[in-house]
C-alpha cells in the first residue's frame, strides 16, 4: 500500500507532458493497469514496468512516441496485438519471465514495424525446437532476440548506441569543414619548401662568401710578391749608385 501511494505521488507530482523516462518497477498494479500512468504521458519514450503483476495489456495507454517498454518479470501470457495499437513506434520490448507459450502469442507483433530487439528469456516459449530459427522467421522485422542476433552476435548497450550516434554526428560535422589534415599538411608542405629555400640560399650565400674570401687570399698573395719584388729593385739601385759614386770620385780626382 505504501509504495503504491509513493508511486501514485511520484506521478502526481511530476508534470506528464515533459517525462521522457519513467520507471515503475516492483509497483502493484490493480486490475491490469498502474494508477497514474495515462495518456497523458505524450513524451514519453522508455517506460519500465518490471515485477507489477500485470497480467494483461488492456489498460495500457496511448504512448505514441515510446520506444523502449520493459514488461519483465509479470504474468502477461497473450493480448500483445494492443501494442501495435498503443505504441506503435517500439524498437525495444523485453517480455523475459512472463508466461507466453506459443509463437500464436508472438504473431500479433508482425505489426510491430520498427521492433528491432525482442526479449523472451524465461518465457516457456523458449522450450520449443528450433525457437530461435521460428522467432526470426516469424518475426523478419528483427535483428535482435534474447540479446543476440541470427549469426549469435551479443546486441550494443544502449548507451553504446548513444555514444555511437555521437559519434556519427562528430564526423558529419569534420566531413563538413573537409578532410582533417588536408591543410596541415598544405601547412608543412609550404613550410618545408620555405626552409628548403632558405638552406639553399645561406648555402649559396656560403660558397659565395668563401669563393670571395679566396680571391681576396689570391690577391694579398700578389700584392705581397709585388711589394717584395719592388723592395729588391730599389735596393739593386741603390747598389748601382753606391757603386757608381766612387767612381765618380775617381774622376773627380783625376781632373
Amino acid at each position: 500500500m505504501e509504495m503504491k501511494k509513493r508511486i501514485n505521488l511520484e506521478l502526481r507530482n511530476r508534470a506528464p507532458e515533459k517525462v521522457t523516462e519513467l520507471v515503475l518497477d516492483n509497483c502493484r498494479s490493480s486490475n491490469g493497469e498502474i494508477e497514474g500512468l495515462n495518456d497523458s504521458f505524450k513524451e514519453l519514450e522508455f517506460l519500465s514496468m518490471a515485477n507489477v503483476e500485470l497480467t494483461s495489456l488492456a489498460k495500457l495507454p496511448t504512448l505514441s512516441k515510446l520506444r523502449k517498454l520493459e514488461l519483465s518479470d509479470n504474468i502477461i501470457s497473450g493480448g500483445l496485438e494492443v501494442l501495435a495499437e498503443r505504441c506503435p513506434n517500439l524498437t525495444y520490448l523485453n517480455l523475459s519471465g512472463n508466461k507466453i507459450k506459443d509463437l500464436g502469442t508472438v504473431e500479433a507483433l508482425q505489426n510491430l514495424k520498427n521492433l528491432k530487439s525482442l526479449d523472451l528469456f524465461n518465457c516457456e516459449i523458449t522450450n520449443l525446437e528450433d525457437y530461435r530459427d521460428s522467432i526470426f522467421e516469424l518475426l523478419q522485422q528483427i535483428t535482435y532476440l534474447d540479446g543476440f542476433d541470427q549469426e549469435d552476435n551479443e546486441a550494443p548497450d544502449s548507451e553504446d548506441d548513444d555514444e555511437e550516434g555521437d559519434e556519427d554526428d562528430d564526423d558529419e560535422d569534420e566531413n563538413e569543414a573537409g578532410p582533417p589534415g588536408e591543410y596541415e599538411e598544405e601547412d608543412d608542405e609550404d613550410d618545408g619548401g620555405s626552409d628548403l629555400g632558405e638552406g639553399e640560399e645561406e648555402e649559396e650565400v656560403g660558397l659565395s662568401y668563401l669563393m670571395k674570401e679566396e680571391i681576396q687570399d689570391e690577391d694579398d698573395d700578389d700584392d705581397y710578391v709585388e711589394e717584395g719584388g719592388d723592395e729588391e729593385e730599389e735596393e739593386g739601385v741603390r747598389g748601382e749608385k753606391r757603386k757608381r759614386d766612387p767612381e765618380d770620385e775617381g774622376e773627380e780626382e783625376d781632373d
